[in-house]
């Protein structure tokens, strides 16, 4: 797959699954907007991104806020003048529960987060991919298709059931513009989510809950979403892809 000259935004992209979409993108001859909430995290990602000998450009935003996503896609065509991919992968989680009313504490945080951010940014990313016959790819969760006894973030799994509807709902109406939005729904995988998000939580055990045996790398993902964004996934919109090492089986 080649991405020569394609500019790629990735929200979330100072670690983990988005650090090594951008790190994958940016190998493969892409330009990459790198954006998050933490400026040392994005410069990391940059500094890897930058062996490539393709731009880089860092913007630190709290995805949540909507002038920060002004300014996102702002100075991305200022910088570019084009966008031909957006993938919307920023995400936080909270431990809370229905029953006890810490829902209601959490609920908003998350949601801007995970859901608003890929809607608002998809909105203002429209004219531009449109113009490009480009894509986007949205990072859910394989919390986002099933429930499971004890699962202690509800706010998260009804974020990513909605965005994988929101990839459906957006795959019709860009269907007519020629460009494409699918979902990618990784079970466990090694990231920073947990720390990032200030939440106690690991993935250390969770293999046991998978069919495989095993926890996904970022890289994996990252590889997923290539695939998608890449001419040979031209047939495809509209879908959401699990990656979960077999635990929506169990």
């Amino acid at each position: 797959m080649s991405f020569a000259n394609k500019v790629v935004l990735i929200t979330g992209s100072g670690s983990g699954i988005g650090a090594a979409t951008a790190l994958s993108f940016a190998e493969e001859g892409a330009h990459v907007v790198i954006v998050d909430c933490s400026e040392e995290r994005a410069n990391v990602t940059a500094e890897k991104c930058k062996q490539f000998g393709n731009k880089v450009l860092v913007i630190t935003a709290d995805v949540s806020k909507k002038d920060d996503l002004d300014k996102v896609m702002k100075k991305t065509i200022e910088e570019f003048r084009r966008l031909d991919i957006l993938v919307n992968n920023a995400g936080t989680v909270r431990e809370e529960s229905i029953l006890d009313g810490t829902l209601i504490d959490t609920f908003d945080d998350v949601m801007n987060v995970n859901l608003r951010a890929a809607v608002v940014l998809t909105s203002l990313a429209a004219p531009y991919l449109i113009e490009a016959k480009g894509c986007i790819i949205n990072t859910s969760s394989v919390a986002g298709v099933e429930a499971r006894t004890g699962y202690k973030y509800p706010s998260y799994t009804i974020s990513k059931a909605a965005l994988n509807h929101f990839t459906r709902i957006s795959a019709m109406e860009f269907a007519s513009s020629g460009v494409r939005v699918n979902a990618v729904n990784p079970g466990p995988c090694f990231t920073n989510i947990f720390a990032n998000s200030g939440t106690p939580g690991t993935f250390e055990g969770s293999d046991k809950f998978t069919a495989l045996k095993k926890i996904c790398d970022p890289v994996e993902v990252a590889n997923l979403i290539l695939y998608l964004a890449s001419d040979k996934a031209k047939s495809i919109t509209g879908c959401c892809h699990v990656i979960d090492n077999g635990m929506a089986l169990l």
